[in-house]
């Protein structure tokens, strides 16, 4: 991984609120961005990621079982190296709301959004580039996958703007990696519309055309499931091929 300052004037949000239901039976009480990968809770590796890429400031925005981060961050000393500041939702308020609540904390003017639960080893200096060059107020960073059952898929056009967001269904194909750059300007008139969910309220109803996208070559994993839990390391820790 190349070691740019990309993300050096970008404040990054993970969104790491969520419940994480489906891998309840494996994890207990360990909140699922400290779930164990090779190791090292995943929130260290995810760190580590954004670090790599010149980040400074990391706003995690935290929900279910926060003080089992807060006491890890604490005990790890991960401010030595970065400005981590946690926003803790007093109950679930969604993805936009969670943006919402930890708004003041952002003192750029873009800003790099993340699932908690999602890592791909994609080039973030390239994703930057691609969208300043773009001229869209929010990008989203795509991979292909070969089965997008899961995730649902981003039909794009020739000129990188996506055209809508199709249901899940099985086979290759692009999907939303849940990592999105806009503006400080697009998430206040976001906010001022009242959205909750960024995927319903934001992606889904945009109009075609609005939003860039990205693709990058790079592997994805989405820890949601035991399954996926399960082949995290040979993507977060493995080499390519």
């Amino acid at each position: 991984m190349r070691v740019e300052g990309a993300l050096s004037n970008i404040d990054v949000a993970v969104l790491a609120g969520g419940l994480g239901t489906r891998i309840r039976g494996v994890l207990g009480d360990t909140p699922k961005v400290l779930a164990p990968i090779s190791g090292r809770p995943f929130l260290a590796h995810l760190l580590d990621y954004l670090a790599a890429y010149g980040a400074r400031r990391v706003v995690l925005c935290l929900g279910h079982l926060a003080d089992r981060v807060t006491t890890w961050l604490a005990q790890e000393n991960v401010r030595g190296r970065l400005d981590v500041e946690c926003r803790i939702e007093p109950h679930p308020l969604g993805t936009a709301g969670a943006l919402g609540h930890a708004r003041d904390a952002f003192r750029t003017n873009t800003i790099l959004v993340m699932n908690g639960d999602t890592f791909l080893d994609a080039d973030l200096n390239a994703f930057v580039a691609a969208h300043r060059a773009s001229g869209a107020e929010m990008s989203i960073l795509c991979v292909n996958v070969d089965d997008a059952a899961r995730f649902g898929r981003v039909e794009i056009g020739s000129d990188s703007r996506i055209r809508r967001f199709v249901e899940k269904a099985p086979g290759r194909g692009t999907i939303n990696a849940g990592v999105y750059l806009f503006s400080a300007t697009f998430l206040d008139r976001m906010l001022t519309a009242g959205a909750t969910s960024l995927e319903c309220d934001v992606l889904e109803k945009a109009a075609p055309g609005t939003l860039h996208a990205h693709i990058a070559d790079a592997r994805f994993i989405d820890i949601g499931t035991p399954e996926s839990l399960t082949a995290a390391p040979g993507i977060i820790s493995g080499d390519r091929a």
